[in-house]
């Protein structure tokens, strides 16, 4: 087998909430793998910096719950590189909050950011790939659309997961036969922005840890092979699936 399955040379992509942690990541990856990168977030600074520091990509200020602005994002995708192949709906928010307190304001501001957007973008940029008979659609989701959070209420958070899971089953099987594939890439606990509190307290790194078969959280770089299995034609007969990047929490 030929590792040149997993190059991106010549695709381009698209990345959401790029500005910082994970999304950084994700962006760096397929970069390195050959991708131009699109990379998209509100914090119009922190994506120059990452811009800057990557060739052949374009940093692009955009609000994902703004229809216009995700329009403006595919357009300068297009206008920049002349096509889209590879979205990473990566955007996504949560707050640990019990259910009998959360805001229904909240609860909707989440399903929002981490559900209709990831739909209303792959709408956007789905319409361009198949168009072209073909492109990659990766939905960060998490091991909390697959279980319930247990000591970690997230009724908003968990719901919008379950659901990003079950949008990418359901575009899949509506453009298997155009040439359009999407999948679902589900870390388990990684340390990010958004679970920069769990990090910063030792007993709940020790639950974590316990909880995990494999004994400890995972690390950023090991996300990266997953990322680039399911963006690249390495799995070319893959669709409606989602890989949980997880040390074997849903294994139990």
């Amino acid at each position: 087998m030929s590792t040149d399955l997993f190059s991106l040379q010549g695709k381009t992509a698209i990345v959401t909430g790029a500005s910082s942690g994970l999304g950084v990541r994700f962006a760096r990856t397929l970069h390195g793998a050959g991708a131009n990168v699109v990379i998209a977030a509100r914090r119009v600074d922190r994506l120059k910096e990452l811009a800057d520091e990557l060739p052949r990509s374009l940093a692009v200020q955009c609000d994902v719950v703004n229809d216009d602005e995700l329009d403006h994002l595919v357009n300068a995708t297009i206008g920049e590189f002349g096509k889209v192949d590879i979205v990473v709906n990566n955007a996504g928010i949560g707050t640990p909050i019990p259910a009998e307190s959360e805001p229904l304001d909240y609860f909707r501001d989440v399903i929002a950011v981490n559900l209709t957007a990831t739909f209303a973008l792959s709408q956007k940029a789905g319409v361009h790939m198949l168009a072209a008979g073909g492109g990659t659609i990766v939905n960060i989701a998490s091991i909390l659309g697959l279980v319930a959070s247990g000591q970690v209420p997230q009724a908003s958070y968990t719901s919008s997961k379950g659901a990003v899971i079950q949008l990418t089953r359901e575009l899949a099987v509506q453009w298997a036969r155009r040439g359009v594939r999407v999948n679902a890439l589900a870390p388990g606990w990684f340390e990010s922005e958004m679970t920069a509190d769990m990090f910063g307290d030792e007993g709940a790194l020790t639950w974590a840890r316990r909880k995990t078969p494999m004994g400890r959280t995972g690390e950023a770089h090991e996300l990266d092979g997953a990322l680039l299995f399911l963006a690249s034609d390495a799995s070319s007969f893959v669709t409606g699936q989602t890989l949980c990047v997880d040390g074997g929490w849903t294994a139990v």
